[in-house]
């Protein structure tokens, strides 16, 4: 019988491998690092195991993963393998190719814009966004209008890292799922 929720102790067993680095990138900023955990065979199974009960809660609920650049990149594939669905990447402006849907967004220090290919997704698909990290929030927003501009519903977010004290979570509409809180 599977799993259908993640324990306790893997979760703690989980953040054990998330190395944190002061001052980086600039000075009073203690970055958490998920390379850490995909740095360790034990510590890749582990959050891949943690990946797949999660999707058991999600099934037939999900029809598209959205992976956000770039370390989203690498835990969407393999939910989406969990899930049986497809996965699309939202991607930094004049990365994508193709036909593209755009939205420029504010970031606490400037502007930026993300794109996402209008052959990956369909009017009315019921998407899961997924990233390493939540912080302030402001790239998961954009990502969530972004693929509503693209006919897509976004309807949850799923992150392994969430920096609880930067409230990223109030400025999204969406249910969001973190593993490690800090």
């Amino acid at each position: 019988m599977a799993t259908t929720s993640n324990s306790e102790e893997d979760i703690a067993c989980l953040k054990s491998y998330i190395k944190s680095y002061p001052d980086f990138p600039i000075p009073g900023i203690l970055y958490r690092d998920i390379f850490s955990v995909l740095k360790s065979n034990d510590g890749l199974q582990l959050l891949n195991k943690i990946l797949k009960n999660y999707a058991v809660e999600l099934n037939g609920k999900i029809d598209c993963v959205a992976m956000l650049e770039a370390r989203g990149f690498l835990l969407g594939t393999l939910m989406a393998v969990h899930l049986n669905v497809p996965c699309v990447p939202i991607r930094k402006k004049g990365k994508l190719p193709g036909r593209v849907e755009q939205l420029e967004y504010t970031l606490e220090y400037g502007k930026d814009v993300l794109e996402v290919q209008l052959d990956g997704i369909q009017a009315g698909q019921r998407v899961l966004i997924i990233d390493d990290l939540l912080a302030t929030g402001g790239t998961l927003k954009a990502a969530i209008e972004l693929l509503q501009k693209a006919g897509a519903q976004a309807t949850q977010a799923l992150v392994v890292i969430e920096l609880c004290d930067l409230e990223g979570r109030k400025k999204v509409d969406i249910p969001v799922k973190s593993f490690v809180q800090y």
